[in-house]
């Protein structure tokens, strides 16, 4: 029988969702809900189903469907109760990041879905690309030695209209959770401090918080640094950033896309510098899932049908929500700050 799922939030970040999960056989979207009616409409418009159920009040909806899952799509001031309601209902739950607006909150949805037995995971789906997978099988093989400190940049200039523009710290809430997941990955560790700075140049179209930068310690001895803006034109970085991982052997490089380089120290150094050769990039092992959302929604529906839990649940990605907020009160507060976790 396939997992059956109500999708709540049918804004224009549903579309991801919607095209990743007609790519998987065993899930079937059973409900769409929203606010806005016509919204919901056509958000099951283009998924296809003509049974699937369309309402702007979940509870019902979810009386009606009997779902095995809920996926949250909803703007993050609606998450908590969303999430809470979906596993008092018995529902197992793909939540759209951040996983809750604050630590207090986020602790609470992990508390109820531990309390119920049900999964309850983050759509981080850049865990899902093919470098980030690569770069980390690299770094397990060891030849590099242990990470010592991890570096990102992240520039850009988009003009989004809508909500975003009239957010505060927009930029270390609304994209630099990303980046954050991210560098607890390739670090292996979790942050437990961090300093933080935000500004907005002349220009921006920023409410506040459009360009920022942090300094984060992590909790194995390496650090993390990161450098960003959504107000930069020109000379724009991915949108997965690019990257700069030093090792105790050697170093790796990455622009976000296609270009992965790593060189490893070899002996004897010659004269001023360390003499240096170029290492291959692994392949994509056979199991490593990748396609951005398509790869959270598959292992996500493949841990409802019992398989491993994913490696977004939210016992997890509460540490990288854990930065953002430390990341935030910092750059309120001008003050090295604790990150906080579980």
């Amino acid at each position: 029988m396939p997992v059956r799922a109500v999708l709540v939030g049918c804004g224009a970040m549903s579309r991801g969702w919607i095209e990743a999960a007609k790519q998987i056989p065993d899930l079937q979207l059973v409900g769409f809900a929203d606010i806005d009616a016509e919204r919901a409409q056509a958000a099951a418009a283009s998924y296809g189903n003509d049974a699937a159920r369309v309402s702007t009040d979940v509870a019902i909806l979810l009386d009606q469907t009997k779902p095995d899952a809920v996926f949250d799509v909803v703007v993050p001031a609606a998450r908590h109760a969303l999430v809470s309601l979906a596993l008092e209902k018995g529902c197992h739950v793909l939540t759209e990041k951040p996983m809750a607006e604050t630590l207090e909150q986020a602790r609470d949805l992990v508390r109820k879905a531990q309390a119920v037995g049900k999964i309850h995971a983050v759509i981080q789906n850049r865990r899902y690309i093919a470098g980030i997978r690569r770069i980390k099988a690299l770094m397990a093989s060891g030849q590099l030695g242990h990470v010592t400190s991890v570096h990102c940049d992240f520039f850009k200039a988009p003009h989004f209209g809508g909500f975003r523009e009239e957010m505060r710290h927009v930029l270390l809430v609304d994209m630099a959770i990303h980046i954050f997941d991210s560098a607890r990955v390739f670090s292996g560790s979790n942050a437990v401090a961090v300093y933080a700075h935000e500004w907005d140049p002349p220009g921006s179209w920023y409410h506040q918080g459009s360009s920022a930068a942090a300094i984060f310690e992590m909790a194995n001895g390496s650090v993390f640094t990161f450098n960003g803006s959504w107000c930069a034109k020109g000379l724009g970085t991915s949108w997965e950033s690019n990257w700069r991982f030093v090792c105790a052997n050697g170093s790796i490089s990455w622009d976000g896309e296609d270009s992965v380089h790593a060189e490893l120290e070899v002996p004897p150094r010659d004269g001023l510098f360390d003499k240096t050769v170029v290492l291959d990039i692994p392949p994509l092992a056979p199991g490593d899932r990748v396609g951005g959302h398509l790869g959270v929604l598959q292992d996500f529906v493949a841990a409802v049908r019992g398989g491993p839990m994913p490696p977004t649940i939210g016992q997890d990605n509460i540490h990288s929500l854990a930065m953002v907020v430390a990341a935030t009160t910092s750059a309120e507060t001008g003050a090295r700050l604790a990150v906080g976790g579980l």
